[in-house]
């Protein structure tokens, strides 16, 4: 079993259940997945970024990931529909756990001028998204292979039902918000 997963049942779980005022144990917030995701705009061009790209995320998320096409054509951008131009992979249970682990422990603190997460990233119904500039920050990739760093959203879906709950939940993992308060 996971580290977290383990600390969520032991510890967090009933902290949260006096912290938020609940009832039942089974109102508590949990994580439910995480999605992880890469544009890669130039992918249009070269569909050799785009497998480096699905290649560089799989070893960060521990899991394949899949490309992402697009839905329907933009003339503007020179993009036709189905064409290939990202990655994404959706983690959840014992996967979900140990790379929000990763996140916490190893990647956030390597950020260049890291100040804290904004805690106003939530969208009212629980799901906080994160982006980062650089994928090179997780221990997976090698910095000597990587031709040109990426990017990378983080979504992290929860059961939570308002940004307090959910802020709280993300709070007892250990995220690094820099604002106590949402607005």
């Amino acid at each position: 079993m996971s580290r977290l997963l383990e600390q969520y049942n032991n510890e967090i779980k009933q902290d949260l259940k006096t912290k938020l005022g609940l009832q039942n144990i089974f109102e508590v917030p949990k994580l439910l997945k995480i999605i992880l995701n890469m544009g890669i705009g130039e992918g249009k061009d070269d569909s050799k970024l785009i497998d480096k790209a699905i290649e560089d995320l799989s070893l960060i998320a521990g899991q394949k990931a899949i490309k992402t096409k697009s839905k329907k054509a933009i003339s503007g951008f020179k993009i036709r529909e189905g064409m290939p131009l990202g990655a994404k992979v959706t983690l959840r249970n014992k996967m979900m756990y140990e790379f929000l682990d990763r996140l916490v422990n190893i990647a956030i603190p390597r950020i260049r001028d890291f100040r804290g997460l904004n805690s106003k990233s939530f969208d009212g119904k629980g799901n906080f998204s994160m982006g980062i500039k650089e994928h090179v920050i997780f221990p997976e990739i090698n910095f000597d292979k990587v031709e040109k760093t990426r990017g990378i959203d983080i979504t992290i879906c929860t059961s939570a039902t308002n940004n307090n709950e959910a802020l709280e939940l993300l709070k007892s993992f250990n995220m690094p918000f820099k604002n106590n308060q949402i607005n």
